[in-house]
């Protein structure tokens, strides 16, 4: 009698099937996964650095700020506070001037003030030295100034007095705030008034 039963034959592998591998797609929102990084707005050079601006264009006149005061006015629904701003300008050359701004914020404040001073720039007349002529002596608000000339000397002077001679180039001068005044604006510009009577 013989044995019909067949053993089994071994199964054969699969063959390995194909499938999508996952293929790494660049980024372009920026970021570690390679993509390329834009700054906000397409400003800059892909490193948070501004781009090369062309240089501000320098005044002819430097600048000083000499009071800056927080002042308030009463509304319906409050008070509202803006800032008034006293600025000295002057080319150290003779030029000089004195202005007042007022706004929401500093800046908005100093921009006005620069503009107004610009409208009441005086020519100081100095002599070969850089001092004036004789003494001159003004009264202007509150302030009572003198400036007496003193060769030699440099600029013998204090509070806005010192910054509105400097700016205006004159030394070898002694001045002087004869009241007891602390108002700067009203002694800057009773020493622009007495500069411009020195002839």
């Amino acid at each position: 009698m013989t044995d019909t039963t067949t053993l089994p034959t071994p199964a054969t592998p699969a063959a390995p099937t194909a499938e999508a591998t996952p293929t790494s797609t660049p980024d372009t929102r920026g970021g570690a996964r390679g993509g390329a990084r834009r700054s906000p707005g397409g400003r800059g050079d892909g490193r948070g650095r501004p781009r090369d601006r062309a240089p501000r264009e320098r005044s002819e006149f430097e600048q000083a700020t000499i009071d800056v005061r927080r002042v308030a006015r009463v509304m319906a629904g409050g008070r509202r506070f803006s800032f008034s701003v006293t600025v000295v300008i002057g080319d150290k050359k003779g030029r000089v001037g004195v202005g007042l701004g007022k706004g929401a914020d500093t800046a908005l404040a100093i921009d006005k003030a620069v503009r107004n001073a610009k409208k009441h720039l005086i020519t100081v007349n100095r002599t070969k030295d850089n001092s004036i002529a004789h003494d001159v002596s003004i009264k202007n608000s509150s302030s009572i100034v003198t400036i007496v000339p003193s060769p030699g000397r440099g600029v013998v002077a204090g509070s806005a007095m010192r910054i509105v001679l400097e700016h205006a180039g004159v030394t070898d001068v002694v001045a002087k705030i004869l009241t007891r005044t602390k108002n700067k604006l009203t002694i800057a510009r009773a020493t622009v008034a007495a500069l411009k009577s020195a002839r």
